[in-house]
C-alpha cells in the first residue's frame, strides 16, 4: 500500500498533466480561431483573387503555345 506522501505526489503530477493537456488543447483552439480569420476574405477579395488566378493562368497559357 502506498503511503500518504506518495500518493500527494501522484496527485501533484496528475493535476499537472492535465492543466499540461489543458493549456495544449486551448493553444489549438486559439491557433484555429486566428487561421478562421486570417482565411476569412470578404467576396471583393474573393473575386479579386479569382480574376488574378485566370489572367495568370491565361498569360502562362499564352507563354505555352
Amino acid at each position: 500500500m502506498a503511503s500518504l506522501g506518495t500518493m500527494r505526489k501522484r496527485r501533484w503530477w496528475k493535476v499537472l498533466g492535465l492543466a499540461g493537456i489543458m493549456g495544449v488543447a486551448a493553444t489549438g483552439v486559439v491557433v484555429a480561431r486566428a487561421e478562421r480569420r486570417r482565411r476569412a476574405y470578404t467576396p471583393e477579395e474573393i473575386r479579386a483573387r479569382l480574376k488574378e488566378r485566370v489572367e495568370g493562368r491565361d498569360q502562362a497559357e499564352g507563354l505555352r503555345s
